[in-house]
């Protein structure tokens, strides 16, 4: 290790080495599985030569021997400091593993005193982590998503972190399975998608670079190009006249351009390797290559050429770039610690005792009735949960659903409520409401379902089920009158409907409710245990509620099922105008036929009187009453009128005493501290009692509250 005090002079100050430092605890500490910590990623195939460039950055003697520190990602961290020299390796385990193979993990902790001691501690690793070919045991998998972090503080010349990747892999082998294959890309893909990774993509200079994996998967995660850097090897293992097209890559001129450029490095050679050249060796020779023919020949920026130019310009790179991303990572970790915050408090404190659960219960049944109450009143700014989403109307915002439903009922009721409705515009002049020839019966009757669809036909037809309906209920009344059994039968027959599309309403609307209690629910807690048999207290008291809705319905269905009975004006002003519409046609009639049959067409009248009594005559003997006809159309004037009016009445009933009344209005005392007090200690251990795994939830939430809550301490 003694090169490494000569490789590069201190670049960095006391706050860019606490910024390092203070990222790597942050990694060491299972972060970077929650938020994007700000890195430099080695990645490339493992044949372009990346240990070799690892090892020159770092100067760490990487073992080479087959399976060792490519099975797995594996972090650097070089911290340059005036004391004896202090290597640690731990083990970051991933967040998918169960929490006893993390606390296995965790307490792999080793300190040496010489790199020579590192491939017996990396294998050591290895074996704790369960890796195929380390471990005893040949079925664990070959690459791990485990991290092994390497610390080297003292004089080592330099202050940087790193993390190595292992080696992409091409096409399966006997020695690596499809299985292997995928491993490692979605390994590489998941640092290489982290936007805050400085990407080392380091490429063979003898391949052809576009179709190199690394370059095909930094285009895919970094598009533009900002955050990567690519490093050519090998320079001297390709044909010769072909270096112009690498000089060309390395100038960044090619058709494969990164804003961070390229490097070009010139690894010591297996031979070398063998003979056991030194780091200053090593730079000596990469330096005389490149000044020798043909590359001196190529114009090539000597600040991009060689080892220590990429090192130099990888500690101010990392440095400007922890900096520039250091609010936004303080940012993330306060969104997370708050995030954290918020689950640990839906789960509220440890429930030991009966007092516990009970307090437990009567915090959420306080929230829960807040909730809800702010949701009738359609107040809906105060709380996260009724945050505005995509949806036209959230769930969670029940005013605002119960009113566009009433609405929507309201207008379904006007179109479709009637048993008979009447093609064309004839019925016009009694106040029925009509529908054009091309709406069929399905467009009207769109959610009345199969029993009871309304029944589309024309102004005869209509006419014609009056005459019946008034045959049918004849009494002693003289003819030209009707008895009140006549008006009755008509608006039963014709109102038949409205139970069937009220019950549907109803059903609509208590789905809705059980869907905004269900938000409620899953807002006020992340207990699974707590949440279900909450849930279920909660359902029984909604069912008993809908149940008393269905009873207010049942009676105010009976109400309309007797004699018709109204005191609003609109009814009698309603027959006066209809009344007054026949007669208006009915003399239109008359006058156009007298018009044209005894007057040619053109009607001329004088004042007196002889030529007006001859007009009337006229008039009169073509206004033929049939007394049965007049009956039944002032019956049905009866009837439109008192449809409307019974209509908006039955409406308006609806959705004040039946649904506001049974199903709003209690709404917040299906959950109330009043009930809370009164449930037994049983009930309280059914409801409130913590089941194992919310206890290790709790703590395990708590242990990480309290490592974000270091981790923004430790930020400089």
């Amino acid at each position: 290790m003694g090169d490494m005090g000569s490789a590069m002079p201190d670049l960095h100050s006391a706050q860019s080495r606490a910024r390092l430092r203070a990222i790597a605890s942050a990694r060491k500490r299972g972060i970077a599985e929650h938020i994007a910590l700000p890195q430099l990623i080695v990645c490339g195939d493992q044949s372009a030569g990346k240990s070799s460039v690892l090892e020159r950055i770092t100067g760490i003697p990487f073992p080479r021997q087959d399976g060792l520190c490519t099975r797995f990602a594996t972090e650097i961290i070089l911290e340059d400091e005036d004391a004896e020299m202090s290597i640690s390796v731990a083990i970051i385990p991933h967040s998918t593993q169960t929490e006893e193979r993390k606390s296995q993990m965790l307490q792999f902790a080793r300190s040496i005193e010489s790199f020579a001691e590192l491939p017996l501690v990396i294998a050591d690793a290895g074996t704790a982590m369960g890796v195929k070919g380390f471990a005893s045991d040949q079925a664990g998998p070959s690459f791990a998503r485990d991290m092994l972090q390497i610390r080297a503080s003292g004089r080592t010349g330099l202050h940087l972190s790193v993390v190595d990747l292992p080696g992409i892999i091409q096409v399966p082998s006997e020695d690596q399975t499809e299985a292997d294959v995928d491993a490692v890309h979605a390994l590489v893909d998941a640092y290489m998608h982290n936007p805050r990774s400085i990407i080392l993509a380091v490429v063979q200079a003898g391949n052809d670079i576009a179709n190199q994996p690394v370059v095909r998967k930094s285009k895919l995660y970094d598009h533009s190009g900002e955050r990567t850097i690519g490093i050519i090897t090998k320079p001297d293992l390709i044909n010769r006249g072909t270096e112009s097209r690498i000089a060309l890559l390395a100038r960044n001129e090619d058709t494969t351009r990164l804003k961070l450029g390229f490097f070009l490095l010139k690894n010591p050679s297996p031979e070398q390797m063998k003979k056991g050249i030194s780091q200053q060796e090593s730079t000596a020779a990469e330096h005389d290559f490149f000044e020798s023919l043909p590359w001196s020949q190529q114009d090539l920026d000597p600040g991009r050429i060689g080892v220590n130019n990429l090192t130099g310009y990888l500690q101010i790179l990392l440095d400007r770039h922890i900096e520039k991303e250091m609010p936004k990572v303080r940012q993330d970790l306060k969104d997370l610690k708050q995030k954290t915050s918020n689950e640990i408090e839906k789960m509220g404190n440890a429930r030991h005792t009966i007092a516990d659960m009970r307090v437990f219960m009567s915090r959420l049944a306080m929230r829960f009735d807040s909730i809800c109450s702010s949701a009738l009143q359609g107040n809906y700014g105060d709380l996260d949960f009724f945050r505005a989403s995509e949806e036209s109307i959230p769930p969670t915002r029940l005013r605002a659903i119960v009113h566009a439903t009433n609405v929507k009922y309201s207008n379904l009721m006007r179109t479709a409520g009637e048993k008979r409705k009447i093609k064309g515009h004839d019925a016009s002049a009694y106040g029925f409401d009509t529908c054009t020839d091309s709406e069929g019966p399905g467009e009207v009757d769109k959610a009345s379902g199969a029993v009871n669809e309304q029944v589309l036909m024309t102004e005869l037809a209509f006419r014609q089920w009056i005459k019946e309906v008034y045959v049918k209920t004849r009494g002693r009344e003289l003819p030209g009158e009707y008895n009140h059994v006549f008006l009755a039968e008509l608006f039963h027959q014709h109102s038949s409907r409205w139970l069937h599309l009220a019950i549907d309403h109803l059903n609509h609307l208590y789905e809705c409710l059980d869907r905004f209690v269900e938000a409620v629910i899953s807002y006020l807690s992340n207990e699974e245990h707590t949440k279900s048999k909450l849930r279920e207290r909660i359902a029984h008291e909604l069912e008993k509620m809908k149940a008393n809705a269905n009873k207010e319905l049942a009676r105010l269905w009976n109400d309309e099922c007797q004699q018709p009975l109204t005191y609003n004006h609109y009814y009698t002003d309603n027959i006066q105008k209809a009344r007054n519409e026949v007669a208006r046609k009915a003399l239109k009639k008359a006058m156009d036929e007298t018009t044209s049959h005894d007057y040619n067409g053109r009607v001329h009248i004088s004042n007196n009187s002889i030529d007006i009594q001859t007009f009337l005559a006229s008039l009169q003997k073509r206004v033929v009453v049939d007394m049965d006809e007049q009956a039944c159309s002032e019956a049905r004037a009866a009837l439109a009128a008192y449809y409307k009016v019974a209509r908006k009445t039955f409406v308006d009933n609806l959705c004040r005493q039946v649904i506001e009344r049974h199903l709003l209005r209690d709404l917040p005392s299906v959950f109330s501290p009043q009930k809370v007090a009164a449930y037994s200690d049983e009930e309280l251990r059914f409801l409130a009692g913590e089941s194992k795994e919310a206890i290790e939830k709790r703590e395990r939430l708590l242990r990480f509250h309290a490592v974000l809550e270091e981790c923004l301490l430790e930020l400089p």
